[in-house]
């Protein structure tokens, strides 16, 4: 049995917000690079690099790379034989997010959902945890900006639908996502599982690196393809047209009930923060 204060993982959640708030992920980078190498629309191809530049000039100025910061969204993994000790869990996770949108000069989105009142620290954080064997904390931080999270979708399909289906409603989210979503976009799917299953299993996705595959043939097939049509669209960087409208698609799943075919199309803009540490 390991011990572990929870105000090390506050400490840790904290660090990894800052970073994330300045920082685009290794991947995101390198796809953007290979969009900006290989686009043939000379709009979009500018688009492309003013997207690098911004990138770039927020490392320096250790600024945010994004006005929108985006709601705190934090996956732990709790090893089985870990014994938390402290204050609670999520309180550390909230003071770990409050106190890092407030050093990092990050804006501040949370609000009441009918009032619209703001929280006025971007607290609360979006919080999933999953009990794994071992004694470790694996830590994910994902700040989800709205523009692109507002252009989500879940489809109900019915099994028959089988794969095409699932890759028309995938290619259908983003076609009507347009430009609204600043493209070029990070495509996350949740195939099976439950109604709300299979969105956390979309927002999951998004946290793997771009151009990764899934290990199991036939999904990865389905990623392929989707990223394919998607790329057809022809929607290209900031809704300029061209070649790149989508710089990647990841598909996670799960086991579903015989009369349903879930899927969850998570939208991610090209702003892909996401850091991951393990304590």
């Amino acid at each position: 049995m390991r011990k572990i204060n929870t105000s090390v993982i506050e400490e840790k959640i904290y660090e990894m917000a800052l970073k994330a708030g300045v920082n685009l992920t290794h991947s995101c980078k390198q796809a953007l690079s290979a969009a900006h190498r290989n686009e043939s629309n000379s709009t979009a191809k500018f688009a492309l690099e003013t997207l690098i530049r911004n990138s770039e000039t927020a490392v320096t100025e250790n600024m945010p790379v994004c006005q929108d910061t985006g709601m705190a969204v934090v996956l732990l993994k709790i090893g089985q034989n870990v014994y938390l000790e402290g204050i609670g869990l999520n309180e550390a996770v909230n003071r770990a997010v409050r106190r890092a949108y407030s050093d990092g000069y990050f804006r501040k989105s949370v609000c009441d959902p009918i009032t619209r009142e703001n929280t006025g620290d971007n607290t609360p954080a979006v919080i999933h945890t999953e009990i794994v064997a071992g004694e470790e904390v694996s830590i994910t931080f994902m700040p989800k900006g709205f523009g692109s999270e507002n252009m989500s979708r879940l489809y109900m399909l019915k099994p028959a639908q089988g794969v095409e289906g699932i890759i028309s409603a995938i290619v259908e989210t983003v076609k009507l996502a347009g430009s609204r979503p600043c493209p070029p976009v990070y495509v996350g799917v949740g195939i099976g599982g439950t109604f709300d299953g299979c969105a956390f299993l979309a927002k999951k996705a998004l946290t793997r690196d771009i151009g990764s595959l899934n290990a199991r043939g036939d999904i990865a097939d389905i990623e392929r393809e989707a990223l394919k049509r998607i790329n057809k669209l022809d929607i290209g960087c900031q809704g300029f047209h061209g070649d790149t409208t989508a710089l990647g698609v990841a598909c996670e799943y799960a086991p579903t009930h015989i009369a349903g075919l879930p899927v969850a199309v998570n939208i991610q803009c090209h702003c892909v923060r996401c850091v991951k540490e393990t304590i």
